[in-house]
């Protein structure tokens, strides 16, 4: 991912929700934790790696929040903040959370995300 945001921060702009960097936070000290990791330099990565990308609060992607929360209502609803991002700019979405597949935006894998970037 890292090379990614590197080599298309330039050129391309890479969105986050805040909800959602605060989520990964969260998530990313009981991963390092458990698996007996780091927790200040996986989060020190992270914040390099959010520096590369236009944080959105919730002012912007909160109009769309009903819209996405009903397209992922059986599956994650949590994920609402991502999709509804993706619904205001409308861009695709990077993940490998097979949450969103389906979900009427289009998604694009770490493995193929690059493809998509030099179009």
């Amino acid at each position: 991912m890292r090379r990614v945001f590197e080599r298309f921060s330039g050129e391309v702009v890479f969105l986050v929700p805040e909800l959602a960097h605060r989520e990964a936070h969260r998530h990313l000290i009981v991963l390092t934790q458990k698996r007996g990791a780091d927790p200040i330099q996986a989060l020190t990565l992270l914040e390099n790696q959010v520096r590369l990308c236009e944080l959105i609060g919730p002012l912007i992607y909160g109009q769309f929040e009903s819209e996405a929360r009903a397209r992922l209502e059986t599956r994650d609803p949590s994920d609402w903040p991502i999709l509804a991002t993706a619904l205001v700019f409308g861009c695709p979405i990077w993940t490998e959370d097979n949450d969103f597949f389906g979900c009427g935006v289009a998604t694009w894998t770490s493995d193929r995300v690059e493809i998509f970037l030099r179009q």
